[in-house]
């Protein structure tokens, strides 16, 4: 690159052109001043010598050094991008962490601004986002759930296998040495919706036996438990079956989606040998507040809706394939 800047004579040389009566070639506004000068005075005066040009090095002096190919702009300001990668042992926000305390010690002035771009800029933006979108997943969950068991205590004795879940994701994460990132937090929110289905069996089939059957809480959930553990277990096989694919991959990507797959293998791991143990105690918990709730009310009482006799040994209702008592068809009965 060839730089021109203005010697020390230029003005100088500029008010000497002017004062001799012929045109000036000092480059800027001296030359259109001036030539506007020359110009108005040839008008009125007689016709003098003919202009003699003036030197370039007369007026300014040019140098050769390096220099920058291209500028780019972001917002009409000239910015430059700096790149980075992670080394072995560190995560994103580590390296957000070592940028944000570089910055602070260079002291950089206030006509400096910096901005994270790419997947830093993502990793950020799902950070202050990620609270707000699991906190509208579980209102949302509650409302349905409620809806569906006609209750406000149950929804939260199903929502109770939501910790357990997210406890086995961050410790599969910790175990296989992959980061907390925007695909392992998309893995855990998954979670909400794959972990909730073994305290939905449970509960959905101990609210029926109560309901219909007349049991007590206790032998209510302790039925859930028996007759619901074989589909719980061939649920949580075939959807930890269709995460190992991802958690096990290789090949070009597999980076990306290696996390996904371990956060939800994880999840459903920890998941399905704690909430066989939990979600009945949580349930039964619970039911003892609501019956305790229900009495303070003045309400009737879980006995008042036994049935009138007790049943007889052996004397057992049928029960369908789901555990549940046959129901009479319409028009049957004495």
């Amino acid at each position: 690159n060839i730089y021109i800047t203005p010697s020390t004579g230029t003005t100088a040389a500029a008010t000497s052109a002017s004062s001799s009566g012929g045109p000036s070639f000092v480059a800027g506004a001296a030359t259109a001043t001036s030539t506007t000068a020359t110009t108005a005075t040839s008008a009125n005066a007689s016709p003098a010598a003919p202009p003699v040009p003036s030197p370039l090095a007369a007026f300014a002096h040019w140098t050769t050094q390096s220099g920058p190919l291209t500028v780019n702009h972001q917002g009409q300001f000239p910015v430059v991008t700096i790149s980075f990668n992670l080394g072995s042992g560190y995560s994103l926000s580590d390296a957000v962490t070592a940028i944000d305390q570089a910055k602070k010690d260079l002291q950089m002035p206030k006509s400096i601004e910096t901005a994270f771009q790419g997947a830093t800029e993502a990793f950020q933006n799902s950070l202050t986002s990620e609270p707000l979108l699991i906190l509208a997943a579980l209102v949302t969950v509650y409302i349905i759930l409620g809806v569906l068991y006609e209750s406000f205590i149950h929804p939260i004795t199903i929502l109770s296998t939501l910790p357990s879940a997210g406890l086995g994701a961050l410790l599969a994460l910790i175990v296989f040495h992959n980061d907390l990132n925007v695909i392992a937090l998309i893995g855990i929110i998954l979670l909400i919706g794959i972990v909730q289905k073994n305290a939905i069996m449970m509960v959905d089939f101990a609210l029926s036996a109560e309901r219909e059957q007349g049991l007590a809480p206790e032998e209510a959930i302790y039925q859930a438990c028996l007759l619901r553990f074989r589909p719980i277990l061939m649920t949580t096989l075939a959807a930890m079956f269709g995460g190992l694919p991802l958690a096990l991959g290789s090949g070009t990507g597999s980076e990306l989606r290696r996390p996904l797959g371990i956060a939800i293998v994880g999840g459903l791991i920890v998941s399905q040998l704690l909430t066989l143990y939990t979600t009945p105690v949580i349930y039964l918990a619970f039911s003892h507040v609501g019956q305790w709730w229900t009495r303070r009310r003045g309400g009737p009482r879980h006995d008042a809706l036994a049935p009138e006799h007790e049943p007889i040994p052996g004397d057992a209702a049928p029960m369908d394939e789901e555990g549940l008592p046959e129901r009479e068809p319409a028009g049957a009965g004495a």
